[in-house]
């Protein structure tokens, strides 16, 4: 017996019911609401009291950091200076001298500068180094002048970030 198969196939759904939205206007289920934008503005608003103290923190201490760098960059300009003209800076050369040949001819035969590159640093507060010849430190019989960072306010002494950074 020989049984035939009949296959009948399955048509697509041809009738499919558009999506729209509920009578009456606006789809509820599209956006956020009010007390959605709220919940998350106040969340954000938590992470941000939390977060940015701890990271304002951590970028004072990188400009602290940073005036050390400088001032230690400064300090090793200095003493290149010194081996070419066996003397620091004067007081009226000041750190330019470091950075711009100095106008008296005598000494651009001894400059063999710029000891820093490009124009003279700020502290990392926008503020000059200090240089002074008067306070020294004696290592070794010799003497070398102080550079000076006077910390974020610019004035001498202070604590945190106004207290002084010297080399």
């Amino acid at each position: 017996m020989t049984h035939t198969h009949k296959h009948t196939a399955t048509k697509p759904d041809t009738h499919r019911r558009a999506v729209t939205a509920p009578p009456g206007g606006k789809d509820k289920r599209a956006g956020y609401s009010l007390l959605e934008i709220l919940v998350v503005l106040a969340i954000m608003g938590t992470i941000v009291t939390l977060v940015a103290p701890r990271l304002f923190t951590q970028l004072d201490r990188s400009k602290v950091v940073a005036a050390k760098a400088q001032a230690k960059t400064i300090k090793l300009a200095l003493n290149s200076f010194r081996i070419d003209f066996g003397r620091y800076p004067t007081a009226e050369e000041g750190l330019e001298v470091l950075v711009k040949m100095p106008s008296d001819p005598n000494l651009q035969a001894q400059w063999y500068g710029p000891y820093l590159d490009g124009d003279f640093p700020a502290d990392p507060w926008g503020n000059a180094f200090h240089y002074d010849l008067a306070k020294t430190n004696e290592r070794g019989g010799q003497t070398s002048p102080k550079i000076v960072s006077y910390g974020a306010d610019n004035a001498v002494g202070g604590k945190g970030l106004n207290t002084d950074i010297s080399m």
